[in-house]
């Protein structure tokens, strides 16, 4: 959870340089993570891969709770676009992801880190 966490202030901070694929591709790393945290501690002992929906499917099926979050897992969209020149036709990362994209995935990243910190604190 202290990895989501830091890579959600991460995020916040590429946001503050207008690094804005850099700042997507982070919260769905933080989102990713902060799910991740939630299965380990609901006491799952592998948990693999790096899709957000498929992550939050798994927690669904053992808390509803986050079918609040369910918006987050359209973060899976900035996991490979964000960072390879390839990944999106007709332009380069950085030219992409502009402010509103990254504000929208800073904000879907927060809502699953807030719930998740809930989790724990109960």
């Amino acid at each position: 959870m202290k990895q989501a966490e830091r890579d959600l202030d991460d995020a916040q901070y590429a946001f503050s340089g207008e690094r804005y694929n850099l700042t997507c591709f982070l919260a769905q790393q933080a989102a990713e993570k902060a799910i991740k945290a939630y299965l380990y501690l609901s006491g799952e002992e592998r948990v693999l891969g790096h899709s957000v929906a498929d992550l939050l499917n798994r927690a669904s099926s053992l808390n509803g709770a986050f079918g609040t979050v369910s918006r987050a897992r359209t973060l899976d969209l900035y996991y490979i676009p964000t960072r390879y020149p390839n990944g999106i036709p007709g332009g380069l990362p950085y030219e992409v992801f502009d402010r509103v994209e990254g504000e929208k995935a800073l904000a879907l990243a927060a809502s699953v880190i807030d719930l998740v910190r809930e989790m724990f604190a109960g």
